[in-house]
């Protein structure tokens, strides 16, 4: 699996979020399970997709889009909302 994303994009995101695309690409590595939504309102021009799953600090949210096919391309990270951490929990629970 490979990773990518704009590295002017990356250290915006850590300034506003205080998560950085290298950190937040665990979520996609290490085996734990995620939600993943497509994202409808934003896949105008790509497709998107959100996952919200746990890493070392928590849960998070990661909005990508697989760019070439193979890589996984992050637009953005963020820690999950006390709502969509919820979601989360019962989606991983709700699972075979």
């Amino acid at each position: 699996m490979r990773f990518d994303w704009d590295p002017h994009k990356d250290e915006a995101n850590q300034r506003k979020h205080g998560i950085g695309f290298a950190e937040a690409s665990a979520l996609f590595t290490s085996g734990v399970e995620f939600l993943e939504i497509f994202d409808e309102a934003h896949s105008h021009q790509e497709d998107r997709f959100i996952a919200v799953g746990p890493i070392g600090r928590g849960v998070v949210v990661v909005v990508w889009t697989e760019q070439p096919p193979g890589t996984i391309r992050i637009i953005s990270a963020r820690r999950a909302t006390a709502r969509e951490a919820e979601s989360f929990r019962r989606s991983v629970e709700s699972s075979p």
